[in-house]
């Protein structure tokens, strides 16, 4: 018979830590939340000072039993759900229901399932933390006052369906903010100029013109281009500074829930949803064979960059021994972590330094194995020595050579070469944008050397709008701005998406014509509800709520007084009309052109007469090219998770799918379209026709700008400079 019942979340979470307790303990699961606010109603009580309407979760009646049963067989109750807010309120409504009183030692937890984490939990119970479960219920009610007062209005003026969100309203804002400003661009033209040069000794490099008389300039237009180009061409050239240094760069900081989040869309292509939810399968813990399950990262939602002493001398004792002296600092690395979170748990990383990606990868799915290994990698490369590059900077002047005229050109040449790779021999941190490097290999250049232009290429560039929105880089937006905290990034762009808000067009995250004209009436009406600085201010009141200093009911009333007073006069706007979009297909039953309209799941064609007449159809994405099976139309179809795939029309007479799109290439054994999928920097074609076997592989294309950017920092080199300036930057031969 068991001693001690010990209260979990999660199935797997039980199973983790059932053998690390022995069997004096029971382990029981609560499957989540087992209270909350009804769905059918606002569930607050706004006249008795917002007091909250908890009802058991549908469902869970035989669980709550379950767990009473066990809790009246032991001698003390252990509640060890997450350590967050969430998790101190699901562990609040257990006492309640359970009648455990709050204010005893009933409460552990743990930032990562190993036996010593949880051992020590268990010798080291505390009370509930009643500041957290406040912060909780706060953010709760609030959240839910502001959807159940809003969303009725959305459904007279726009349309039945909608919801509005506290969060959720103002990441859609940041991203119409984001079209907005691509809309309203207005591209500047802009010129560059590359040169190659001869050095005396025949030696060729190549260099940017960067302005006049030591000063930067822009040139803006070809007649400015050919006026450089004239005073080029009838220039000397003389080295007039040549810079030699040692630049180092240092690894990032450990993953924390929003660069986790951004890292993983980058490197992966995991929508913030399905990061958290590996994720989640990590911490509770992943069975690997013969040790059962085991909890493989530390907890996941966490704003802060500590990392523990012993994990770091786990860490440096790895790198120490796979990696040599050369790559371990003398002392620990140390970061700091940003002033605004709140600190109350480590970074992301591996609860054990040993087991190393590749010993776990026949034990883990493939989505596990990406997301671990890109944790473990990170971890352990924070804490080795910076990468070491030997640079080069060579300032040239030239001389117009007619008299009278005292205008300097000033061009410049920059390389580097990696000496010393550091960190960067296991990971390297990946980025949003696009970034010019230098990584020319330049010869060895003197000061006063006189040089001979042999070439001018001049370049023609637009600025470019801001990009797009990818999930990395909202969340990264919604970090910066203050909006959210780590549990909440995942869900509030899940929802935005889920509304019909905004859609992804491959990466891109792009607002649809509902978001914006929902977005519109929430700017016009609810200012304060889509401020991000009155967003972001609300988060700080929370947090202060869970520190103790502000009470939960006063943030509640300070807020509400003004808002239901909005609310009052939202009601009195007039209804919004949604442009109607008008496709091409007739109606079959009155001739009418169909209209594009947009339901529960998707868009579909409705006639315009309704309802007189009630027609509908599905609306149908063709992909242009014929089904290699029954010559049927091939159309871009979509999985209930919103996965693009190929389908025939014919389904299910026919069965033909792929998930790879179409190219526009046909396939030279037997004329059937060609299917494409990137790999890197390479794009595989594939014979759509199941019986043919033909592939072929190609580089991918880069797109013109890129091709510019690309040539304008790499020239072609002869092996003379390769050698030249290898000797030049290791003091070696190659």
């Amino acid at each position: 018979m068991s001693k001690y019942l010990v209260i979990v979340e999660s199935p797997a979470k039980a199973k983790t830590i059932r053998k690390y307790l022995g069997p004096d303990y029971k382990i029981a699961a609560s499957m989540g939340h087992i209270r909350d606010l009804p769905q059918s109603h606002l569930g607050v009580d706004i006249n008795k000072d917002f007091n909250p309407m908890y009802i058991t979760i549908t469902g869970k009646n035989e669980l709550i039993k379950s767990l009473k049963e066990d809790a009246s067989s032991v001698e003390k109750v252990f509640l060890a759900t997450d350590p967050d807010r969430e998790g101190e309120a699901i562990s609040w409504h257990l006492s309640y229901l359970l009648k455990i009183d709050p204010q005893t030692q009933c409460r552990i937890t743990f930032n990562e399932i190993t036996k010593n984490a949880v051992v020590t939990a268990v010798q080291n119970p505390r009370k509930i933390n009643l500041d957290l479960v406040d912060a909780q219920q706060a953010r709760r009610v609030l959240d839910r006052i502001v959807g159940y007062e809003i969303s009725p209005i959305l459904w007279k003026k726009v349309r039945k369906g909608l919801s509005a969100g506290r969060v959720q309203s103002v990441a859609t804002r940041i991203i119409c903010d984001r079209e907005k400003e691509i809309e309203e661009f207005i591209p500047e033209e802009y010129w560059t100029i590359e040169t190659q040069f001869r050095k005396e000794d025949g030696l060729i490099f190549s260099a940017r013109f960067h302005g006049k008389n030591g000063k930067k300039y822009e040139i803006k237009n070809k007649d400015e281009s050919d006026e450089i180009l004239t005073l080029l061409s009838q220039s000397d050239f003389i080295v007039s500074n040549v810079k030699k240094s040692e630049k180092k760069r240092t690894p990032a900081p450990p993953f924390i829930t929003s660069t986790l989040q951004q890292e993983a869309s980058r490197k992966l292509g995991y929508s913030a949803q399905k990061t958290m939810m590996v994720a989640q399968q990590l911490y509770e813990g992943v069975d690997i064979g013969n040790e059962g399950s085991v909890g493989l990262i530390t907890y996941m939602r966490t704003d802060s960059v500590r990392i523990s002493e012993g994990a770091i001398e786990e860490a440096r004792s790895y790198i120490q021994k796979h990696f040599g002296n050369d790559y371990l600092p003398d002392k620990p690395r140390q970061f700091k972590t940003k002033s605004a979170a709140q600190d109350a748990h480590e970074a992301i990383r591996p609860s054990y330094i040993e087991r190393d990606p590749e010993s776990l990868k026949e034990m883990l799915s493939g989505d596990q194995y990406k997301l671990y290994k890109l944790i473990w990698d990170r971890f352990i490369a924070c804490q080795m020595e910076a990468a070491v590059f030997d640079t080069l900077t060579v300032e040239i002047e030239g001389t117009p050579k007619a008299a009278g005229n005292k205008n300097v050109l000033n061009l410049r040449a920059t390389g580097s070469k990696l000496v010393f790779k550091g960190f960067m021999a296991l990971y390297v941190e990946g980025r949003d944008d696009e970034e010019e490097e230098a990584n020319q290999l330049l010869p060895s250049i003197l000061k006063d050397e006189r040089l001979t232009l042999l070439k001018t290429d001049p370049g023609q560039h637009f600025t470019e709008p801001p990009p797009r929105y990818t999930e990395a880089t909202l969340v990264k937006a919604l970090e910066e701005k203050g909006i959210g905290r780590p549990s909440t990034y995942a869900p509030t762009i899940s929802t935005i998406i889920t509304r019909g808000y905004v859609e992804r067009n491959k990466k891109q995250l792009l607002p649809t014509d509902l978001g914006k004209i929902v977005n519109q009436l929430m700017m016009a009406n609810f200012t304060d509800i889509v401020n991000v600085n009155f967003t972001a201010e609300m988060e700080n009141k929370l947090d202060k709520v869970e520190e103790g200093s502000i009470q939960w009911k006063e943030l509640l009333r300070e807020f509400y007084t003004p808002f239901k007073e909005t609310v009052k006069k939202a009601e009195a706007i007039s209804k919004v009309e949604i442009p109607v979009e008008i496709s091409d297909v007739v109606c079959d039953k009155c001739g009418k052109t169909m209209v594009i309209k947009s339901g529960r799941f998707g868009k579909f064609l409705a006639c315009p007469g309704f309802p007189a007449c009630k027609n509908t159809k599905p609306l149908v994405d063709e992909a242009g090219v014929k089904c290699p099976k029954c010559a049927g139309k091939i159309l871009f179809r979509k999985t209930k998770r919103g996965k693009k795939y190929l389908g025939c029309e014919n389904y299910p007479k026919c069965d033909f799918m792929t998930w790879d799109m179409p190219s526009d290439k046909s396939c030279p054994k037997c004329s059937n379209f060609l299917t494409q999928k990137a790999k890197g920097e390479l794009v595989n074609y594939k014979c759509s026709n199941p019986e043919c076997d033909y592939i072929e592989e190609q580089q991918k294309e880069e797109s013109a700008a890129k091709k510019t950017k690309r040539g304008a920092r790499k020239a072609p080199q002869s092996e003379a400079v390769v050698k030249e300036n290898t000797e030049q930057l290791t003091g070696e031969n190659p």
